[in-house]
Order: C-alpha cells, then structure tokens, then sequence
C-alpha cells in the first residue's frame, strides 16, 4: 500500500448531518407538489451534483419543473432550516484536530453547490481549516466520475493512491475508487443500505481506531 499523505473529506452525511437536513428539504418541495419524498429517492439522488440529481426527483414523480427550479428552491430552503437540524458528525472534530496535529494536509470535495457549502461550514468556522474545497461548480462531470477527486490530488501535487478520500455514499465511493485513491467508506444513516464494495475500507463512523491507525494519528480528546 502506498503511503498515505494527504485526506479529502467529502461533505454531506460525512462531516456533517446534512442527509438530515436534505430529506426535510426534500420532503417539503415534493409535498407542496402533493408528492411524498421517499428513501428509495433519497437513495437515488445522494451523492450526486445539482442537476443529476434534481433531474432524478423530476424523472421520479413526473414534475413540470426544470431542475434549476428545484435547485433554488432547495437551496433555500437548505439555508432556512439550516440553523435548526444541522450538526457534525460523531468523530469530526476530534479527527480534525489529529491530522492538524499531525500536519497531514486535507480538502473537502462536495457535490454541493458553493452557496450551501459556505452556508454549512461558516457555521462552524472551517474554511481555514482546509487546504481547499472543491464543489459541484469546480468540475465539468460529477461524482461518481472521478473528476473531483483526480482534481483534488493534482492540487496536492500527489499521486491518487497516497490520497485517502473519506466517503459516506456509494456514489461517492465509485467516484474516489475511479480515481485510484484510498477510498474509505462511512455510511450513515440514510446510505447503509447501499454496495460499498469498491471502498478499500468500510469504517463505523469518523471516531473508527481503525481510521487513525491507517493515518498513524495520536486519538485527540
């Protein structure tokens, strides 16, 4: 196994509870549409940037909506409840802390769109703690292509294979393991149920010791 030098850390269901977040929005833009948001849907749509993803919902319940209608319409709604439900997820923090102390270098890639990542991390003051963040408008094709993670490891002047990419869809997973990186799964809640079979690994959350023996950091309280 190559050596592991850098983490990329995708952003919904992994870092933070924002699934929890999207199945409320989802929920509300299809009931004032006298539709029911579903978790076969849900399924569908994890992982995927705005357009696939909206397209997806449309395709679903037959709707006269363009995906750019439901994209706006999503994301304020996003921004309207984010105060209510959001919230990291378990072993965020502290493994943050470990690979600061460690000096390991880490991004974000996210097939959320800028507005809703910013929306998301300012909340809790992280942009600083990121070499950089890739989102649904830094790359032509999105996840599961491996666009946005290749991406990411030029930016780190490093092969795939010495990157980690740290994963909560299946999706998401077919994106990193396309790329060549060292793709760690970590379902959560709204995507267990999904094939992680191209993940190198499959983790119980962010606070795995397996995690932190892979990346050789000191636990941090």
């Amino acid at each position: 196994m190559a050596s592991l030098r850098a983490v990329v850390f995708d952003m919904d269901g992994l870092m933070f509870n924002t699934e929890d977040v999207y199945w409320h929005v989802g929920s509300e833009i299809l009931q004032r549409r006298g539709r029911r948001f579903t978790a076969e849907l849900s399924h569908a749509m994890m992982g995927r940037p705005p357009q696939p993803a909206f397209e997806t919902m449309i395709q679903w319940d037959s709707l006269p909506d363009t995906w750019q209608q439901l994209a706006m319409e999503s994301e304020e709604a996003f921004v309207e409840i984010l105060d209510r439900y959001l919230a990291p997820m378990p072993g965020l923090m502290p493994l943050l802390a470990a690979l600061e102390s460690a000096g390991m270098p880490k991004a974000i890639a996210t097939s959320s769109q800028t507005r809703l990542v910013d929306a998301v991390l300012s909340r809790f003051a992280m942009h600083d703690r990121f070499q950089f963040i890739l989102s649904a408008s830094d790359v032509v094709h999105g996840k599961p292509d491996p666009e946005i993670y290749l991406r990411a490891a030029q930016r780190f002047a490093l092969p795939p294979a010495e990157v980690l990419v740290l994963e909560d869809s299946q999706i998401g997973c077919r994106a990193a393991a396309a790329a060549g990186a060292f793709t760690v799964a970590v379902p959560g809640e709204h995507s267990r149920g999904q094939d992680f079979t191209v993940a190198t690994m499959v983790i119980e959350s962010l606070a795995d010791p397996r995690l932190y023996e892979l990346l050789r950091l000191e636990p941090r309280p």
